[in-house]
């Protein structure tokens, strides 16, 4: 199953990041904890240049910590790199601190210059249904951002005041044209940030399932199957999900699974793995 998702208003997106990328101190960049390098968009690297990043690996309460600390460890020696969970709360407090650190050599050219601080301007960037909104929201102490829980809900590019020195520029989530491999694609859809209705979910349910199977069978273990017979139709029978002559409705078994994996249900999981 190949999956590719980068419909026009991605493509606009790019090109407003190009254009105001100029009048930002610092690139605020949001990945998945659980996919901290299938959800990074390459397109970045070229597009941002030499301008300073902050990486945050949210949605962190939902990844493998152990995996967390490993991935942590192996971004930072890039980039000042944090483990965050915009839902919870958890390492937000450190943001702002360190967006201060950062510009702390560019404040004090200008300072012996006669130049008085500026506001330190932040862009966010990230794929889409990656939380940046949720993100403003905890940062702001409130609903400044508009929030949802479906790819592309950020359309356009707003301004928000995140801290008495911190301006925040939202942009709305942006994929890359084309995914060279296929697991990529297959990983953001499982987590959301592709939409549902432009690939087969029972095909996309089955490849997470068989790949649990392998290298996360305890996040089966709440279906209360053998591990080896997890599958849509014996998940279906045990959610009920069944239609006339007491067949599977293996569709509804699929959005089921697809909306608990996302959830955190299954447990803490991490799907990008570090070569030992």
């Amino acid at each position: 199953m190949i999956i590719q998702w980068f419909p026009g208003h991605m493509a606009k997106a790019r090109r407003l990041l190009i254009e105001q990328l100029q009048w930002v101190d610092v690139v605020l960049e949001l990945a998945d904890a659980r996919i901290p390098v299938s959800s990074r968009n390459p397109m970045l690297h070229r597009l941002l240049g030499n301008k300073p990043r902050l990486l945050l690996l949210n949605k962190a309460d939902l990844a493998d910590p152990n995996w967390t600390s490993k991935w942590l460890a192996n971004l930072r020696t890039s980039s000042p790199t944090y483990a965050v969970s915009a839902t919870t709360g958890i390492g937000v407090k450190q943001i702002v601190p360190e967006l201060e650190r950062m510009v702390e050599a560019k404040q004090a050219r200008q300072a012996e210059k006669g130049i008085r601080p500026q506001m330190i301007k932040v862009m966010i960037v990230g794929i889409p249904n990656i939380g940046k909104s949720s993100l403003i929201n905890q940062l702001t102490g409130g609903a400044q951002a508009k929030v949802g829980n479906k790819p592309g809900v950020t359309r356009g590019n707003q301004w928000v005041r995140i801290h008495e020195r911190v301006e925040l520029l939202d942009t709305p989530g942006m994929l890359w044209p084309k995914f060279e491999e296929p697991d990529v694609g297959r990983k953001l859809a499982a987590l959301g940030a592709i939409k549902d209705d432009v690939f087969d979910i029972e095909e996309l349910s089955t490849w997470i399932i068989d790949w649990l199977k392998v290298h996360s069978p305890n996040s089966l273990l709440r279906y209360q199957i053998s591990d080896t017979e997890v599958t849509l139709e014996s998940l279906g029978q045990k959610r009920g999900c069944l239609i006339h002559g007491g067949r599977v409705d293996t569709l509804k078994a699929a959005q089921i699974f697809l909306r608990e994996l996302r959830m955190g249900q299954l447990g803490p999981i991490t799907m990008d793995y570090l070569s030992e």
